[in-house]
C-alpha cells in the first residue's frame, strides 16, 4: 500500500462520515508544500500521525489519529509535541485546531499540552459542535 492509503486506512478507524479523509485527500496533502506530517510507528506499523499546515506565521493541526490499540500510551502526546515543533521550525508562532466538543479524550490531550479553547462552531461536525483551540508557541 502507499503512504496515502495507509493514512486513509488509519484515519477511517477514528473518524466516520464527512470527517473521514479519503486516500485522495491525503495524496493532496502529501504534495502540498504547506503541509507536513508527523508519523508514529511501532514495530514497523503505522500507529499514529498528525497532519498540519502552515500559512504565514500560523499553523493548523488538520487531523491527528492514534490507532485504537495504541491509545493512552503517550503516542498522542508525542504527536502533538512533534506537530508543535515542526510548526515552529516552519515559522509558525501560533497553532490552531478544531476538535469535536464530544471528544473528551482529545480535548484533555490538547488542554494538557497547553492549548486553550477560543471559540465554538455550532454543528460543525455533522450536527456536533466543534471547539476551536489555540496555543502560542
Amino acid at each position: 500500500m502507499s503512504l496515502s492509503a495507509d493514512l486513509a486506512a488509519l484515519h477511517a478507524t477514528a473518524f466516520d462520515g464527512a470527517s473521514r479523509w479519503s486516500e485522495g485527500a491525503f495524496e493532496a496533502a502529501l504534495t502540498d508544500p504547506r503541509c507536513f506530517f508527523s508519523l508514529h510507528e511501532t514495530q514497523g506499523r503505522l500507529t499514529g500521525f498528525a497532519l498540519g499546515r502552515v500559512i504565514a506565521d500560523e499553523a493548523e493541526l488538520l487531523t491527528l489519529v492514534v490507532a485504537i490499540g495504541d491509545r493512552r500510551t503517550g503516542t498522542g502526546r508525542h504527536l502533538v509535541q512533534a506537530f508543535e515543533m515542526a510548526a515552529a521550525e516552519r515559522g509558525a508562532q501560533t497553532v490552531f485546531l478544531e476538535v469535536s466538543a464530544e471528544n473528551a479524550p482529545a480535548r484533555r490531550l490538547y488542554e494538557r499540552a497547553g492549548w486553550r479553547t477560543v471559540g465554538q462552531r455550532s454543528g460543525y461536525y455533522e450536527g456536533v459542535d466543534a471547539l476551536t483551540m489555540r496555543k502560542d508557541l
